[in-house]
Formats: C-alpha cells, sequence, structure tokens
C-alpha cells in the first residue's frame, strides 16, 4: 500500500511540473544561425591550420608561408611538366622502333624500340640519321658544319659591330645622336618580310645565294636590337672611368677594347648566345635566300630529310632523332650560360 502511494506522489509531482511554453523552445532561425556559426568555427579553425587568422584564432606567418610556397610550387611544377613535356616525349620517340610505336606507344617510353627492331641497337635512329642525310646533296656533319658557320661568323663580327654602335650612343657625345639612334629604333617597326622580296632581289644579283653570303655578310653588321641592349647596359658604367682614361691619354680604340668590353662583357655574352641560338634555329632565312643544297643548314635539312625517308614508317622515329641533334646544342649552351643572360637582363636598364 505504500509503493502504490510513492507511485501516486511521483505521479502527481509530475503532473504538476509547468510545460515549456512553445515561446522558450529554439526557433528554425535560431537552429540556422547555430550550425552557419559551427561552421564558421570550423572554417576558421582550418584556416588557423594554414596559418590564416579570424576572429576566434591567430595568424601564423611561418604556416602561412608554407601554404603559399607549395601553391607557388605547384603551379610551377604543372607549368614547367607542360613545357619539358614535349621535349621528352621527342627524345623518347627518336628511340622508337617504328612509326605506329612512335605515336601510339611512347607517352613515357616506347614499348617497341629501336633495339627490339635492330638488334639490340637502341641508337640505330641516330645512325640512320647520318646514313639517310648522306643520300642528297649535303651529309648531316657537312650540315652542321654549315650551320655553325651561319651562326658564329656573321654573330661574331655582328656583336663587335653592335657593341661598338652601343659604346657610341652611350658614351660619346656628337651632334645628332639621339636622333640617329632613334632613327635605327625605327627600324624595328618595320615587318621583317615585307622587306624580304627586296633582300632577295639583292641577293640574288650579287651572287650571294648560291654560296651561303646571303646568310652571313649582312649578319657582320650588327643587330640594332643588340645595340640597343648594349647601350642599355654601358649607362651603368662610370663615365669617371672614361675620362680618367682619355687624361691618361687613351684614344678611344683603346678605351674600348680595354674598358668598355671587360665590363660590358655580362651583356656581351648575353647577347652572343642569344643571337647564336637565333642563328642557329634560323629556317625562313635559309628557306628563301640559300638555293644551293650543300648550303643547307640543320633547320633546312630536317625538312629534307621527311623528303627523303618517304612513307618508310621504320624510319620515322629518325626524324624525331635528327630533331634531337639539331636542338641539343642550343639548350647545353642555354643550360650553360643562363646565369649570365638572366643577370645581364636584371642590370639592363640601370643608369648612372
Amino acid at each position: 500500500m505504500s509503493d502504490f502511494n510513492e507511485e501516486m506522489n511521483v505521479t502527481l509531482s509530475a503532473s504538476e511540473e509547468p510545460a515549456v511554453s512553445a515561446a522558450e523552445k529554439p526557433s528554425f532561425k535560431d537552429n540556422v544561425k547555430n550550425v552557419l556559426q559551427k561552421v564558421e568555427q570550423g572554417l576558421c579553425k582550418f584556416a588557423s591550420w594554414l596559418g590564416f587568422g579570424s576572429k576566434y584564432y591567430r595568424s601564423n606567418k611561418r604556416r602561412k608561408k608554407i601554404f603559399f610556397d607549395v601553391i607557388t610550387y605547384t603551379i610551377l611544377i604543372a607549368f614547367a611538366f607542360i613545357m619539358i613535356y614535349p621535349f621528352w616525349w621527342m627524345i623518347s620517340a627518336s628511340f622508337a622502333g617504328n612509326k605506329d610505336h612512335m605515336i601510339a606507344g611512347s607517352t613515357w617510353w616506347p614499348s617497341y624500340t629501336a633495339a627490339n627492331s635492330h638488334n639490340g641497337d637502341l641508337f640505330a635512329n641516330y645512325a640512320n640519321v647520318i646514313t639517310i642525310a648522306a643520300q642528297g646533296g649535303t651529309t648531316f656533319w657537312q650540315s652542321v658544319g654549315v650551320t655553325l658557320l651561319y651562326s658564329l661568323v656573321p654573330v661574331t663580327i655582328g656583336i663587335i659591330t653592335s657593341t661598338m654602335a652601343a659604346f657610341a650612343f652611350a658614351k660619346l657625345n656628337f651632334k645628332g645622336k639621339n636622333v640617329v639612334f632613334f632613327y635605327c629604333l625605327a627600324g624595328i617597326m618595320i615587318p621583317g618580310p615585307s622587306i624580304m622580296i627586296t633582300q632577295y632581289c639583292i641577293y640574288t644579283e650579287l651572287g650571294w645565294t648560291l654560296n651561303g653570303l646571303a646568310m652571313i655578310i649582312p649578319g657582320c653588321f650588327g643587330a640594332v636590337m643588340t645595340a640597343f641592349f648594349i647601350r642599355q647596359y654601358l649607362y651603368g658604367m662610370p663615365t669617371a672611368i672614361i675620362e680618367a682614361a682619355k687624361i691618361d691619354g687613351a684614344g678611344y680604340w683603346r678605351i674600348f677594347w680595354q674598358f668598355v668590353v671587360p665590363l660590358a662583357m655580362p651583356a656581351i655574352t648575353a647577347q652572343f648566345i642569344l643571337s647564336f641560338i637565333g642563328s642557329w634555329n634560323n629556317y625562313l632565312g635559309p628557306l628563301l635566300f640559300v638555293q644551293s643544297e650543300a648550303w643547307y643548314p640543320l633547320a633546312l635539312l630536317v625538312v629534307q630529310f621527311k623528303k627523303k625517308i618517304g612513307d618508310n614508317t621504320t624510319n620515322y622515329p629518325s626524324i624525331m632523332a635528327i630533331s634531337v641533334l639539331a636542338l641539343l646544342p642550343v639548350l647545353i649552351l642555354f643550360g650553360a650560360f643562363q646565369k649570365w643572360i638572366l643577370g645581364s637582363i636584371m642590370l639592363t636598364g640601370s643608369k648612372e
């Protein structure tokens, strides 16, 4: 009986508790607000882990720097891959066994290489370059020599000529200097193809298209852009050096060779390398101004190589092989002297 009374008392006390009013219950708006606040706190916590500050957390400079470094290097690596992969594909395709495996099976490395089709000789395609190129009017090594002739002689003499002009425009005072300089710069505005017909007619009348002189003599007179580049570099050289040399009795010729050339050697070297690369890869000039196959450079030999192999699909990888051989020297040259090139470009434009 006592147990029954206790249960009744508990039931009555529970029924006597006041019920929660509808006004005190959280509304839908409050629930959404709480959810958004928790999401905001979670995002702020994640941002603080990356080093960013918020109203809940302090910023961390070290983590922020690491975050931006990761983003930067990721983008650079992605673009580097986009730039490098075509070169890698060309190299891997040069070792393919035939055309089909060169195109379809050489994403990273051909599944069927030249070693499978030439009794273990992996470099058979490169050997074919020498053999097939000799079937025409010029050999591969002869074309390499012609390319070196077109690149070294006019570039070397042209750099000296351009440096002399740059020295005159930068450090010498003569009447009409600025007028002559801006007149030379105005020549850059003329499109090159617009005067090629005139150049071709002149070179043909002089007989330069049959012996390669059309690719040598014009370049010996220098280039306006090369002179402009070195002129801007020479502005950073103190004029007091030239004045002191004049007091000691040195003439302009001695000043040029003993003072200007050594001090401007970074800019001269950079322009020499860039001009050499441009001459080595020049295709349009020899195509128009060289009529004798014996004077074809490598750029034209690659085109002639495609005609010589015809429809022989086994020799198609040899096209990639000769392209690699034509490209390899300039890649090595630029890689070896890239610090000189970039350093001289950074200093260009500085004035005394």
